[in-house]
């Protein structure tokens, strides 16, 4: 029984209190007030949407044109007919393009923005920058340097081979730029500008064997062309006392010797003894 009349209160209570609750709401002035501040409310809400839609141009899309190739000055007076705005976000050397053309935009041609939109232009400049050459004491493989040089934007370039078994395959013997050998030069640091081309001579490793040509009796100039042609280097050049003028000297005597059954590295030398007479063991 005690419990029960517990339960009783407290249901009694409750009533009382949504009994009041119903009443306030229920109050001319308290609902006066709820429906004027809805209203206030829903003014608000519809005036900042007219605004963000006035302001952000809902709904009114423009495509954006084509300017690359065009000069910065043209697409300028281009974008602001167009009420577009414009930004020059970077400018880079390349070779061949006007200074101030543009290279790039951003958004994309035929892009759909609204208006107002600000478009990101990059634009040729008139002169490259210029970088330094990595120092060859870090690796002298070509493959290894020209992948060096590509991150710096400049472009490698084998203009010759040369036959040397004492070197790896594909080592840099020479550096050139623009006709001038800057193998040293690079150590004290060498700048170029970038997009330019620099020239290597590099080295070619020959496994076969070669013989040695047959040189006797052949003037310098014919010489020198048969141990080039066979892969081999010139040596020491011996001249007698009767040698005025060497390119019309005759070899009388090479070393090591011709000899069809033997055979020698690529890249060794070949001593020529000269006379200035053709000699008479030589045929007519």
């Amino acid at each position: 029984m005690k419990k029960q009349s517990l339960w009783s209160g407290v249901w009694i209570r409750l009533r009382h209190v949504a009994i009041e609750v119903y009443c306030f709401l229920t109050a001319p002035f308290v609902v006066r007030s709820c429906l004027g501040i809805f209203s206030l409310l829903g003014v608000l809400l519809a005036l900042t949407l007219w605004w963000m839609n006035c302001y952000t141009h809902h709904g009114a899309f423009m495509e954006v044109p084509d300017y690359v190739g065009k000069s910065i000055r043209t697409a300028g007076s281009m974008a602001k007919s167009n009420t577009f705005r414009v930004v020059v976000s970077d400018s880079i050397y390349m070779a061949g393009k006007m200074p101030g053309e543009i290279l790039s935009q951003n958004p994309l041609p035929k892009s759909r923005v609204k208006q107002g939109r600000t478009l990101y232009f990059t634009i040729a400049k008139s002169n490259p920058e210029l970088v330094n050459l990595p120092d060859l004491s870090g690796g002298d493989d070509f493959d290894l340097y020209s992948r060096k040089l590509g991150r710096l934007g400049v472009r490698p370039r084998i203009s010759s081979r040369i036959a040397d078994p004492r070197l790896e395959n594909n080592t840099i013997v020479a550096v050139i730029h623009n006709g001038d050998t800057i193998t040293r030069k690079i150590r004290s640091g060498y700048r170029v500008p970038v997009g330019s081309v620099v020239d290597f001579v590099v080295s070619e490793q020959v496994s076969d064997n070669v013989v040695v040509p047959d040189c006797l009796c052949e003037t310098l100039g014919a010489a020198r062309f048969l141990i080039s042609a066979a892969q081999l280097r010139v040596g020491a050049i011996v001249k007698d006392d009767t040698v005025t003028d060497e390119d019309i000297a005759y070899v009388w005597r090479q070393s090591p010797p011709y000899d069809p059954n033997q055979i020698v590295s690529p890249g060794q030398t070949v001593d020529l003894y000269l006379t200035a007479e053709k000699p008479t063991f030589c045929p007519d």
